[in-house]
């Protein structure tokens, strides 16, 4: 993954982090989109033998330091995310970018419940319905990113 192709594949990973505690206001924090899963998720479908489990809980277990959080709850949400793109990722290339988003948002809510689920496993955490706001953004976000991230792989003939 550390060749040319993927320098690319990491600086996206490394945007999406940055995107991912980029401080924003806070009407608008809570419909924060999952920008790390969208992109591994991206990567899994487009390369599975270049980004696979272990780059989801090396990426996740970064999110958990950023974000200052129990070390793992993360890396766990994520990693079990992008196993259940990789070992659907052929079914998954075959639908349309709008049925791929559905999926993206149902991935969207898992990791944000077993992220809740872990966090409520080790400390005193609340469930609020608006827990699950990013869920809406990431799914309108998913054809966009998509569409970007397909055009970078392409200009840089990532394969």
């Amino acid at each position: 993954m550390f060749s040319n192709n993927g320098f690319i594949i990491l600086l996206t990973l490394l945007i999406a982090l940055m995107a991912s505690i980029t401080p924003m206001p806070l009407s608008v924090d809570a419909f924060r989109p999952d920008w790390v899963l969208i992109v591994l998720v991206y990567w899994c479908l487009a390369l599975p033998n270049k980004v696979n489990i272990i780059t989801a809980w090396v990426m996740g277990f970064i999110l958990d330091v950023l974000l200052g959080s129990v070390l793992g709850v993360h890396a766990c949400a994520m990693a079990l995310s992008v196993y259940i793109v990789v070992v659907n990722f052929q079914k998954i290339r075959n639908f349309s970018v709008w049925q791929q988003a559905l999926i993206i948002g149902v991935l969207s809510a898992q990791y944000h419940l077993v992220v809740f689920w872990l966090q409520r496993f080790l400390s005193d955490v609340v469930f609020l319905p608006n827990y699950l706001y990013p869920v809406l953004t990431t799914i309108v976000l998913w054809p966009w990113v998509f569409l970007l991230l397909r055009r970078v792989r392409r200009h840089f003939r990532i394969k």
